[in-house]
């Protein structure tokens, strides 16, 4: 029997991989879920031997007496859910990501667990994988010399832009960001967890500390490698794809395989963990709040930046999302193409 107790909202698949993350954990016991497809709510409870659940959400924080509650549901119901989960008495949040489909809702549901003194954490879950972690070891022995740009692709912005922005900050050591410049277009209807995307997008970013990044988003890609790092002399490369290693480095004008321990735990277990290890220790988490909410910013300042035509310094002083307003104003869309 552990000496916390847990909730789940939400039991699909990322529910279950936040479930097996309390699993691994001696000292929590899930002892209650939610979730309104009965189906999918029976099925975690037979998986988890889940004594407790509910239909509706509030019910399990109103009934239960928990310490930690993750939220694994679609990104228009985090805000009430982180809201209403961190006035019920818990001492820790592990949601999903994207934080929300506005800035504002972004920042009104970190500060909601500010004021409540709990503790709350987005899955950025590539902060634990193992070839992240081993690109980064790179860059801090200075194998490519100073840390110049870091460059990314991926499809979108929002859903996948949010872990790619996340894994900048994460190599440059989480320095603040300046300003923001970019432009995103919408060629047909596309959308994620209910919220819409653009369908290409270019964002530049430059950090307090000179450090510059590149993030594409569409149909493009870095010769298949999901991050690059440039140095003043050489370049990492990370995610190559199955024709390449999951980490190269250029240096000598040579690429050369490196070597990546694999963790027997997967990403996801090592951030359920990594929270609970806090939660004891009162130290900040990997995947804190703080941090999910620097690269949200770099998502909707890419936004704003397409929509006023210039770049954006920050903070972002704008709590919309340029592409939802914008789309709802008929300034962008598969109707104007």
């Amino acid at each position: 029997m552990g000496n916390f107790r847990a909730g789940i909202i939400g039991c699909g698949g990322r529910g279950r991989s936040h479930a097996r993350g309390y699993q691994a954990s001696q000292e929590v016991e899930i002892v209650a879920c939610a979730d309104p497809v009965e189906e999918s709510r029976e099925n975690f409870v037979e998986e988890f031997a889940v004594p407790s659940s509910y239909s509706d959400y509030t019910d399990l924080l109103e009934k239960e007496d928990l310490d930690f509650v993750s939220i694994c549901t679609w990104t228009g119901m985090h805000r009430e859910m982180v809201v209403d989960a961190a006035s019920s008495g818990i001492r820790a949040i592990h949601s999903e990501k994207p934080m929300a489909p506005t800035w504002g809702e972004s920042k009104e549901l970190y500060q909601a667990c500010v004021d409540n003194e709990v503790m709350v954490t987005f899955c950025h879950q590539r902060r634990f994988a193992p070839s992240f972690r081993k690109a980064k070891a790179l860059v801090d022995e200075g194998a490519i010399g100073d840390l110049i740009r870091l460059e990314g692709a991926c499809p979108n912005l929002f859903d996948w832009g949010t872990h790619w922005f996340d894994m900048f900050f994460f190599y440059n050591n989480d320095a603040p960001a300046q300003w923001v410049i970019g432009q995103i277009d919408v060629e047909e209807e596309s959308q994620v967890f209910g919220v819409a995307l653009e369908t290409s997008g270019l964002s530049w970013i430059r950090w307090q500390n000179g450090v510059e990044g590149l993030l594409a988003t569409g149909g493009v890609e870095l010769q298949h490698a999901s991050n690059r790092l440039v140095g003043s002399e050489g370049i990492i490369e990370v995610g190559g794809g199955k024709d390449k290693p999951p980490v190269r480095v250029l240096k000598g004008g040579k690429w050369d395989a490196v070597d990546v321990t694999r963790s027997e735990a997967n990403a996801t277990t090592d951030s359920v963990l990594d929270l609970i290890a806090c939660v004891k220790s009162g130290e900040e988490p990997e995947l804190s709040g703080r941090k999910a909410l620097q690269s949200t910013e770099l998502i909707f300042a890419t936004y704003e930046s397409s929509r006023k035509r210039g770049r954006v310094d920050l903070p972002l002083e704008t709590t919309d999302s340029a592409l939802l307003s914008m789309l709802e104003e008929g300034t962008i869309g598969p109707s104007l193409g």
